[in-house]
């Protein structure tokens, strides 16, 4: 192991580092109150590695992205824990910065020589922030879309460079693929690299100058390990107990897929931006660009600059009055608009969680007039991986464009055949015979025949729950007695518009024990798997009526 360690050491210099870093020395005033600043560090490197688990499993586009973060959170091994961990972790991320910044504030560690420390730490609590406004688009729900929306409008306004920034941003024409491809970018892609450049220069400048010692410390200094290791070791560890027991806990919100028709919604950004949120209701009209630009622009600013504003000599903590008033107003005046936020901003119809949304809650979307069967179709298009051959949207794939084929092939009676044998239908065709019975042909066709270049992306995005649900309502043969938008039997009600008269609970019930909720109805009873009875509710409760 010593001819290993030796190796390492002649050809990397890595144990003279190690040991550079463990022995420093910091001042005797040094303790629990400096465990801080590794917790921060430790919080981007989860943020990091829980991303990176998010990122094997999500699609980066609109529609499928609200789909992968579905299956991230009901199918994924972990899933749910990791998306936790990832959510709760950017505002606890964002918490012990202002903390630590809050630390070094008040006990004045910004004076010289430290003062460009000081300024790459307000640099980094902005990027940290802007971490959280880039990643807020992602899931693609209505929360998300409208919250952005706000976000863009807000950066538009700003004088001289509003202009370039909505262009910048890819909003010219409100939140669209172009401004989601551009948030992805900057949260995956471009961000990290420079938390990662400015974290590494924070460190050196701290090492450089020295952890600031409290005024009147004259005791012989001690070296970083292994008190102080030992104290950021257990403050990490309670920092990460807390942030796993929320993302077991708590349930972290998902609302319905983003409807940019749907005005009704009341943007709400997260927590940490509602007091920004608040402060642009005092200022209407003209006076939009104080509260929106204006007014943090003046506290960034001042941030920055306070080394150069107090640059007055080191006293004990106990004398900086003025600093513990300026950071008790701050977060009064923080606590008192985000507590007005709250109290004052109505909440939406939809309701966070995993919850099937009801027709009234938002417009129709094109997917909620298929059928059942031509859902069967579209789980059958998805499971077949169609997509990788027919890419649809206007671009170009091995096969072609299925909402722009010939008038002569759209029918059933061309299609199934042509499912069946490709090359005997369109000689020299590159495609495999499809294996599926003829029902399930059948249902194929008739998703494929309702694709139009308007309406694909649309269809295409449909939630895997209705997609799911549609299939157990097809496997037990649901429409000899039901109808769906027109299709099926009317020897038993139709199920358009169930959820606005009746909830989940009656739901399950009348599945298990119809004689127990319908007096003398015919229907048998149904006992569905536990996922089978989840997705077949999800679904109806969505129907709009008819």
């Amino acid at each position: 192991m010593r001819k290993i360690i030796d190796w390492l050491e002649h050809r990397t210099g890595l144990e003279s580092a190690i040991k550079n870093f463990l022995y420093e020395d910091i001042p005797a005033s040094s303790g629990w109150h400096q465990i801080i600043g590794s917790a921060a560090v430790f919080f981007f490197v989860i943020q990091v590695f829980t991303g990176g688990l998010l990122a094997f499993n999500y699609a980066a586009t609109p529609g499928d992205s609200y789909n992968s973060v579905r299956y991230i959170m009901t199918e994924l091994t972990g899933g749910k824990l990791i998306r936790g961990l990832h959510h709760w972790g950017a505002s606890m991320m964002l918490i012990i910065v202002v903390l630590h910044m809050t630390q070094v504030f008040l006990y004045g560690a910004y004076k010289k020589p430290r003062e460009a420390t000081w300024m790459v730490g307000v640099v980094l609590l902005l990027v940290v922030m802007v971490f959280g406004l880039t990643g807020y688009l992602l899931p693609w729900d209505n929360r998300a879309y409208w919250g952005t929306v706000v976000t863009t409008q807000i950066t538009g306004s700003a004088p001289v460079l509003g202009p370039y920034l909505t262009r910048l941003l890819g909003s010219e024409n409100g939140v669209s693929r172009v401004t989601f491809s551009r948030f992805y970018a900057l949260h995956t892609i471009l961000l990290p690299p420079l938390v990662m450049i400015l974290i590494g220069i924070h460190i050196f400048l701290v090492r450089k100058h020295g952890v600031a010692p409290a005024v009147g410390d004259n005791a012989p200094r001690r070296k970083f390990f292994p008190e102080q290791v030992f104290k950021d070791t257990v403050g990490v560890a309670i920092a990460f107990i807390i942030l796993f027991t929320l993302a077991v806990v708590a349930e972290v919100p998902l609302g319905r897929l983003a409807d940019p028709t749907d005005t009704a919604y009341i943007p709400r950004p997260e927590w940490y931006f509602l007091f920004l949120f608040q402060t642009l209701k005092f200022f209407k009209g003209p006076l939009e660009v104080v509260g929106a630009v204006v007014l943090p622009g003046v506290a960034v600013l001042t941030l920055l600059l306070i080394p150069f504003i107090d640059r007055g000599p080191m006293v004990r903590l106990g004398k900086r009055t003025f600093a513990f008033a300026a950071a008790f107003l701050a977060a009064l005046a923080w606590t008192g608009l985000t507590t007005a936020a709250v109290m004052t901003t109505p909440p939406n119809p939809e309701e966070n969680g995993l919850a099937a949304p009801s027709e009234s809650a938002t417009a129709l979307q094109p997917w909620q007039n298929l059928s059942p069967e031509e859902l069967q179709g579209l789980a059958l298009f998805r499971k077949g991986n169609c997509k990788a051959c027919h890419p649809g949207g206007g671009k170009q794939g091995i096969g072609p464009d299925l909402t722009k084929m010939p008038a002569e092939h759209r029918n059933a009676a061309w299609l199934v055949p042509h499912f069946k044998n490709p090359a005997t239908i369109v000689p020299g065709s590159s495609m495999p015979p499809v294996q599926l019975k003829d029902s399930e042909l059948t249902a194929l066709s008739a998703f494929v025949l309702k694709l139009t270049p308007d309406n694909e992306g649309a269809i295409m995005a449909a939630p895997d729950y209705v997609v799911q649900g549609a299939l157990v309502y097809q496997s037990n043969h649901c429409d000899t007695c039901h109808q769906i938008n027109g299709v099926g039997k009317k020897l038993g009600p139709p199920l358009d518009g169930v959820g606005d008269r009746h909830d989940r609970a009656w739901l399950e019930q009348h599945f298990n024990d119809p004689q127990a909720v319908s007096k003398g109805t015919i229907m048998p009873p149904y006992k569905f798997a536990a996922e089978d009875m989840d997705a077949l509710c999800k679904y109806l409760l969505q129907l709009p009526k008819g």
